[in-house]
């Protein structure tokens, strides 16, 4: 029997050796996102983007799990023996899993049974996601990983599945064998990001722009403690985003609780899942139709929640209007938005879910913000109730599955005192740069949006605090342009410039053509020019050169220098014989010429 165990020791202690060799080069990010990518090359083809990323999704957590499993199996086994403990013993409490921190994986589960499989790989891995959910100790990933049906050979065969095996048995994912515990969690939102660049307007459904999901984070400053809600939460980029600042500022991120619900039971499924490997185990993430039947509720009433940030769906259609006029929870006070656009029906429903001090961020269409009927009776009581704190205007085309702009609401139940009776306006529109057939927010671009809304002030061409009595006789209208003259001169003066060079061509040639009756010889070219000291000129090929400015004089004046520069033509200076010919063809040159001396300064933009 000792001679037994010591043999099992001596396996034991080579296998810990052999591990610490492999995991001196940990698994980079770069690498990671390269393999996760090599996945999605397998399998494209016969299924888009947004049903791919379904099965890489599974197939990561399910390496995730295993590897951390066995890492966490090894320890303990590691422990028992250290104790003393019979190998029967040590085996039995192995598959115990009350020892285990976190999951336990069932044995029908386990990498090792899968990795090798080559037929019927699709029915073996459902019922290996099957097995972690029925398992009591993994109750949190009830329903997550069986919302993939992996036995579809005429869409992914056992070839593909096979190809995907190999691919994650070459990574352990192992916090031992990773980088940095980040890496998956960003390796995680590096494919939602590429998923969503892929599948264009479908992701949209599951994915809001980080830029985006960053100005709303950092004007809300979600802090250590926080209850953290997003009605419509998708992949839960904006819960992750908010944990992330928490800890990015000192605050211990374990120390918040976040919930959310999802519509879409792929989504949601991705959204447990990025939870967790963001650390953030225990988030409440349900599932269903938030309007229709909100799942956060405690004794018949809505929980309420310190920060309540969103991206809901643009004006959604058939979004449960007939229901809202019953609504048990009394989320409707200022009125019940229309049928055809249930953006306001969202942003009520995250009112209704703030606590006295809460404050909230959500994404609205810009037609939310001026749009009359019920929708400006609506925005009538949240101004008259001082609820709206700001309304920042985004550049268009920053969304998937849409190019019209947006703007974001903030909401706050109790403004400052220096901030009541107020409404910040923001034109972040013109602020971007070109991200393929996307525009994106640059750091700085968030930076100033967010400069802008902690300083609360006016910025000339950007921002202008608003009192509500001016709001009001606006008949409550939000529209950004009403409060934020964002027109730029010099681009209106540059207009304004080139609508004279082009009139100044158009009714110079035309009159050199009726004064050429006049002159036997021909211009050879006419062009119009930036002179600052000259009406015109004449070259020594006869080309004739105009001021644009010459076309604000009035026309006998303008006849004057077209007429003074054909005669150019014949004599290059001003002599006797110049001014005798311009004299034949304009008598009162001197009256036209002391106009443009006395009036020509004006001449300008």
């Amino acid at each position: 029997m000792v001679k037994y165990n010591l043999q099992k020791l001596m396996i034991f202690y080579f296998i810990i050796h052999m591990q610490g060799e492999r995991t001196m080069e940990k698994l980079t990010q770069q690498q990671l996102e390269s393999k996760l990518w090599a996945c999605a090359d397998v399998l494209r083809g016969e299924l888009s983007a947004t049903q791919y990323m379904d099965y890489i999704f599974g197939m990561l957590f399910l390496k995730r799990m295993n590897d951390e499993f066995n890492s966490e199996r090894v320890i303990r086994e590691k422990e028992f023996r250290e104790q003393g403990m019979e190998e029967e013993e040590i085996q039995e409490l192995l598959n115990d899993p009350s020892i285990y921190e976190t999951f336990y994986v069932p044995e029908q589960a386990r990498w090792d049974k899968l990795k090798n499989l080559n037929l019927n790989i699709g029915p073996e891995l459902d019922k290996a996601f099957k097995a972690i959910e029925d398992e009591p100790k993994n109750s949190e990933l009830i329903g997550v990983l069986t919302t993939v049906n992996y036995n579809d050979k005429e869409r992914v065969p056992d070839k593909k599945l096979n190809q995907l095996l190999l691919i994650f048995d070459s990574m352990n994912l192992s916090n031992e064998c990773i980088e940095s515990e980040d890496i998956l969690g960003n390796a995680y939102e590096y494919l939602i990001k590429q998923f969503a660049d892929e599948g264009g307007k479908k992701g949209g459904e599951f994915y809001t722009p980080t830029e985006v999901v960053k100005v709303m984070v950092n004007l809300l400053k979600p802090q250590e403690g926080d209850r953290i809600y997003d009605p419509t939460c998708g992949s839960g980029g904006m819960l992750i985003q908010s944990l992330r600042y928490i800890k990015e500022h000192g605050g211990n991120y374990k120390n918040i609780s976040l919930y959310g619900q999802e519509i879409n039971l792929s989504t949601w499924a991705i959204c447990k899942m990025n939870m967790i490997l963001h650390g953030a185990k225990g988030a409440d993430i349900q599932k269903g139709d938030t309007i229709r039947e909100p799942k956060h509720t405690e004794g018949g009433v809505l929980k309420t929640f310190d920060k309540v940030l969103a991206n809901p769906p643009f004006s959604l259609k058939h979004w449960g209007s007939e229901e809202a006029s019953t609504d048990q929870y009394h989320r409707f006070p200022y009125g019940i938005p229309p049928k055809s656009y249930g953006d306001l029906a969202f942003v009520s429903h995250m009112i209704a879910s703030l606590n006295a001090k809460g404050k909230m961020a959500s994404v609205v269409p810009h037609g939310v913000l001026f749009r009359g009927g019920a929708e400006g009776k609506i925005r009538e009581g949240f101004l008259k109730d001082d609820l709206i704190e700001a309304v920042i205007g985004l550049p268009q085309n920053i969304f998937y599955g849409t190019g019209i702009p947006a703007a974001i609401l903030v909401i706050t139940k109790n403004k400052d005192e220096k901030r009541k009776n107020k409404v910040l306006f923001i034109d972040a529109s013109k602020d971007f740069v070109k991200d393929g057939n996307k525009n994106k927010l640059r750091d700085e671009d968030i930076e100033k949006i967010v400069k802008t809304f902690d300083a609360y002030e006016d910025v000339e061409k950007y921002a202008n605090v608003v009192d509500l009595d001016t709001i009001k006789e606006n008949n409550y209208n939000l529209n950004i342009s009403r409060y934020v003259d964002t027109t730029n001169e010099e681009i209106i003066k540059k207009a304004m410039e080139q609508w004279y060079r082009d009139k100044a061509k158009e009714v110079i040639s035309e009159r050199v053509k009726y004064y050429q009756r006049f002159f036997d010889q021909t211009p050879t070219h006419i062009k119009i020019k930036e002179q600052k000291k000259r009406w015109g000129s004449c070259t020594s090929k006869n080309e004739l050169l105009f001021n644009w400015r010459c076309i604000m004089a009035k026309s006998n004046a303008l006849d004057y220098i077209i007429v003074h520069e054909m005669c150019h033509m014949y004599y290059k200076d001003h002599s006797k014989e110049f001014w005798n010919l311009l004299a034949s063809v304009l008598p009162d040159y001197e009256r036209r010429k002391e106009w443009l001396k006395n009036y020509g300064v004006r001449m300008d933009l």
